[in-house]
């Protein structure tokens, strides 16, 4: 069974919420599918017991040995990434895309295309079950092919936890917006959670995410978080989920308990267990679950 909780914008709580599922699960697969700026592994400190190279791409890189500035590589490049500089030819390595044609057209072969390599996925056991990330490094690109990796090794962690009659349980904490890393982590799971705020541009993006995950025929249902911000608008949010026919999961009061959690390193569910917050997210958790087994029968 696989559950995505995404957001169709970012500071909605989707990640507090997914922590919250996670310990309330118990011997779950945990996957933090947002790559560009994963954060879960911050809350629950697992065990660095693997870890795999990411390569997303190649960029060009000049043997200033052999090159003779002639400039031929520049009149090629579609990207202006290269460029010469006081008699030197350079390449600007955030404008490079990799597609190795100044290699090819060098006529020293002074240009040769290196990994970039310095993204990660990491892996191992938490206290609930075993987690999985990844972490894309800074001007590295293709972070739709990271959550796809993620995701494959989520999927081998969850087989080898599988017990009899009992399908095993993997939370993917997507990323904001509606791209490809999106995209990457909605396809294929049994059921996407959109989580939402009471605010006009979490509801326009509510809108984007839901039309997203709807044209992948995706089963959908929303969480309106800190719906008691702006309870006139919770309630319009509502009735459009409604009028769209996507089930409202429930809705969670603002509390400062999330932050003084979050503070402590646990899960709210963990931190303050007899809190409305807490109540509230057991309560969706109880009903997402049974939906879910539901839609797989």
């Amino acid at each position: 069974m696989e559950i995505a909780i995404i957001s169709g914008k970012g500071g909605t709580g989707k990640s507090s919420i997914t922590a919250a599922f996670a310990a309330l699960g118990r011997q779950v697969v945990l996957a933090d599918c947002d790559v560009d700026a994963a954060n879960l592994y911050l809350l629950f400190n697992p065990a660095h017991e693997e870890e795999q190279i990411y390569i997303s791409g190649q960029k060009a890189v000049i043997d200033y040995a052999v090159c003779t500035s002639c400039g031929i590589c520049i009149d090629y490049c579609r990207f202006d990434a290269i460029t010469e500089k006081e008699g030197r030819v350079e390449i600007l390595e955030t404008s490079c895309d990799g597609c190795h044609l100044c290699a090819r057209v060098c006529p020293e072969k002074a240009i040769a295309m290196v990994n970039s390599d310095q993204s990660r996925m990491v892996a191992g056991s938490f206290r609930f079950g075993k987690m999985v990330y990844g972490r894309l490094a800074p001007g590295e690109e293709n972070s739709g092919k990271l959550v796809n990796m993620v995701r494959e090794k989520a999927s081998a962690m969850a087989a080898a936890l599988t017990s009899p009659g009992q399908p095993p349980l993997i939370l993917l904490d997507g990323p904001p917006g509606i791209g490809c890393p999106v995209i990457s982590t909605i396809t294929g799971v049994d059921h996407v959670v959109i989580v939402t705020e009471p605010s006009l541009s979490g509801l326009h993006d509510l809108q984007r995410a839901v039309a997203v995950a709807l044209k992948m025929e995706r089963k959908v249902s929303v969480i309106i978080n800190k719906w008691d911000l702006h309870p006139a608008l919770s309630n319009e949010i509502a009735a459009w989920c409604r009028h769209a026919g996507v089930a409202m999961a429930g809705q969670i009061p603002f509390s400062e308990v999330v932050v003084e959690a979050m503070v402590h390193q646990k899960s709210i569910p963990e931190w303050a267990p007899d809190h409305e917050v807490s109540t509230q997210l057991r309560s969706i958790f109880k009903w997402l679950i049974s939906s879910c087994l539901l839609e797989m029968k």
